[in-house]
């Protein structure tokens, strides 16, 4: 079941996705050669803190999981695609690094992600990037009224396949508002006109997710949560969460 929200609920999710944005802003600018995965957590904590807000993360535990995850941000390094639990690894030059983090504010959600390198890049790593950057603005384009979510996941998948890299089997974006993950999944591949029609109301975290090598395949890490990819190649990771309005889209994890 999807949930239209008010215009006044969107605001408020704004007000969450602000704090997202916040977060992700300090934990970005913290991550430097020598700085801990949990140290990066604690920054993003601190944000919640001021805010006010609790983390949607912390403590969750899908059905995939076998022990709740424990830390507000997930910090995905390299290999890793997505739901990175923070550790004591200490970030080296050249690390690509995937943080996602969401906050609850409200009764209301947001949640997003962004991928960057620290220290010195590859080359190939800022086009890795680049390309999660660009599916998700193309996700977002296609996210108006009377598309469908469809069109979003060709939208995506386009720009991740014309790279040639490979996007995770069966993972992509979601519903999201008074709870974290609501209906409807969002693909990050997918045939055009395909899907439920978008209404103005509708909330969604659109976020693409690349694999370097061109594989589709994963595994889970020794923890039971991060995500590997199989090869060994880099991982990159975008999202914002989406409201779809009368006026066309609307970011509300806007950094």
């Amino acid at each position: 079941m999807v949930e239209l929200k008010t215009d006044v609920s969107i605001d408020a999710m704004y007000e969450a996705g602000q704090v997202v944005a916040r977060a992700l802003t300090a934990a970005q600018k913290a991550a430097d050669v020598g700085v801990s995965l949990l140290e990066l957590d604690e920054v993003a904590h601190d944000v919640l803190r001021e805010a006010g807000a609790t983390s949607p993360f912390l403590g969750y535990r899908p059905t995939f999981a076998p022990t709740p995850f424990p830390a507000v941000l997930c910090v995905s390094v390299n290999d890793a695609i997505v739901h990175g639990i923070p550790t004591r690894y200490r970030l080296r030059d050249g690390d690509l690094v995937s943080i996602d983090f969401g906050a609850e504010l409200g009764g209301w959600v947001g949640d997003s992600a962004l991928s960057f390198v620290v220290g010195t890049p590859r080359e190939a790593d800022l086009r890795l990037i680049e390309t999660a950057e660009r599916a998700l603005e193309a996700g977002i384009e296609a996210a108006v009224v009377g598309n469908r979510i469809g069109d979003i996941a060709h939208a995506i998948g386009t720009v991740c396949r014309a790279a040639g890299y490979g996007i995770p089997e069966g993972f992509g974006g979601h519903g999201i508002g008074r709870r974290m993950h609501e209906d409807p999944g969002v693909p990050n591949e997918g045939r055009p006109g395909r899907g439920m029609r978008l209404r103005h109301g509708m909330a969604l975290a659109i976020e693409p997710m690349v694999i370097a090598g061109g594989i589709d395949t994963f595994h889970p890490a020794p923890d039971g949560w991060t995500l590997m990819t199989d090869d060994g190649s880099r991982a990159a990771h975008a999202e914002h969460t989406v409201a779809i309005t009368d006026a066309g889209p609307r970011i509300l994890t806007a950094r």
